[in-house]
């Protein structure tokens, strides 16, 4: 595991909220000259803890979605059940999001439809296919009350 003191810290925390900061505005941040800084940051990424950049995109700006979690109890818990159920997320693109929970449920699945009634007739399909489900518990969402970029917290690492 690779040791990060405060600065690594600081840069991590910064760029996690903002990608597109400066080489000389992140250095001033952390109190760096420039050439030290933008080494700390070149060795995070070819360790990396640093894996790229993106750009968070408002979708509802282009194509309007529903937002759909649901709650999936599948009728066996084995290996081979597991497998198959997780192979069907991943051929997916409405699901944007699955975990694997402990607990009454075995899965929290979140699709982002067209529409809600998209969103059925896709749930019908995986029904009657080998997905194994025994049953689901459907949330549509009214609002998204919050929604950020998580940053590091340098008291959980240190």
């Amino acid at each position: 595991m690779m040791k990060l003191d405060r600065y690594d810290l600081k840069i991590l925390d910064i760029l996690s909220r903002d990608g597109r900061i400066t080489k000389s505005k992140l250095a001033e941040a952390i109190n760096l000259s420039v050439s030290p800084c933008w080494e700390r940051v070149k060795r995070l990424e070819k360790a990396g803890v640093i894996q790229g950049y993106s750009a968070r995109i408002n979708s509802e700006v282009l194509v309007p979605r529903n937002p759909v979690w649901v709650q999936i109890e599948l009728k066996q818990h084995n290996a081979e059940s597991f497998n198959r159920f997780e192979a069907l997320v991943m051929q997916t693109p409405e699901v944007t999001e699955c975990v694997a929970v402990g607990g009454g449920v075995d899965y929290l699945v979140k699709f982002e439809a067209r529409t809600i009634d998209s969103y059925q007739r896709l749930m019908d399909k995986w029904l009657v296919s080998e997905a194994g489900i025994e049953r689901y518990f459907t949330y549509i969402v009214t609002k998204t009350v919050k929604r950020v970029p998580i940053g590091i917290d340098t008291d959980d690492i240190l």
